[in-house]
Order: C-alpha cells, then structure tokens, then sequence
C-alpha cells in the first residue's frame, strides 16, 4: 500500500484488495480541502470546542501525516481555519480528518491539502488547548491509532486495523 500523501488508487479498489484488514468509516464527510484523495500516517488529537491542541499540531512538522480531530461531532464552534490550515499546508501535513466543523470554507478548499469534515460554521472556538494528542479516538465505527494509515478519497476513508 503506499504511504506517500497522495494515492494512485481508489479507497474502493484498496478495501477490494485489503478487506477486513481496513476498517471503513461509516460516517459520512464532507470534501473541504483543495484534495480530494490524500493518504498518510495518522496523528490525533481529542478536544471539545477548543482548537488550541489543533493549532498548536499543525504548526508543527507534518511529515506527510494526516491528523485526525475529535472533536466529539459538536457542531457548534469550528475546530479549524483558513490560517491554522495554511500553516498546516506550510508544515508538510497531508491532510485533516476532523469529527466537528471547518471555517473559512472557500479558502480552505483553494489549498493543497486534504480537508475532511462535516460540515462549518463561521463560529470560532475556545484557545484554551484542553484534550489529548497522540491518543486513540474513535467515531465513525473506527479506533484511529497514531501510526496507522489512514486513505481518504471520495469514496471515504479507510484506515489501517
């Protein structure tokens, strides 16, 4: 499988090859970013309502990673913007993957990173960098571990077991 930020085959034709050693994320994303299909070695972070810990990730070296925000699917305060996901472009990461909302939208999708949510608001969140990094988080029907691949195209999002 490759590893590389951006993949040369479908998540359906992965899952067709790989089965049950990927597990597919049942909820459903909306495409924010200026990619579409991204891949990359994951990274976590687990907050409510407060994008410090995000901020703070981002703008450290991404090495191709993809970082996975749970933010518990609150949708009421963004996890992520136009500047934090600049800096998450300048920093080398591959993509975001954030359980809660985006703002800045149509910046967001003129960059060249993956940008996976559900969906925005224009509502900033606390700075105050409550949660955890680096730990396992789950939604969707799927435990991501720091480490594990994640792949991510139209289709979805599946990630190594």
């Amino acid at each position: 499988m490759c590893h590389s930020g951006t993949m040369d085959i479908s998540t359906a034709d992965l899952y067709d090859e790989h089965g049950e050693t990927l597990a597919s994320v049942s909820l459903q994303f909306q495409d924010l970013g200026g990619k579409v299909r991204f891949t990359g070695p994951v990274r976590t972070v687990r907050c409510l309502e407060d994008n410090g810990l995000v901020k703070s990730v981002l703008n450290s070296p991404g090495n191709g990673a993809v970082l996975v925000v749970d933010g518990g699917g609150s949708l009421n305060s963004a996890l992520m913007g136009d500047m934090i996901a600049e800096a998450a472009v300048a920093n080398g990461w591959a993509g975001v993957v954030i359980n809660g909302p985006i703002r800045d939208r149509a910046a967001v999708a003129k960059l060249p990173m993956g940008v996976k949510a559900l969906g925005s608001n224009p509502r900033k969140s606390a700075k105050d960098s409550v949660g955890e990094v680096d730990v396992p988080v789950e939604f969707g029907g799927v435990t991501f571990r720091p480490g594990a691949v994640l792949y991510a195209d139209d289709d979805g999002i599946l990630v190594e077991r």
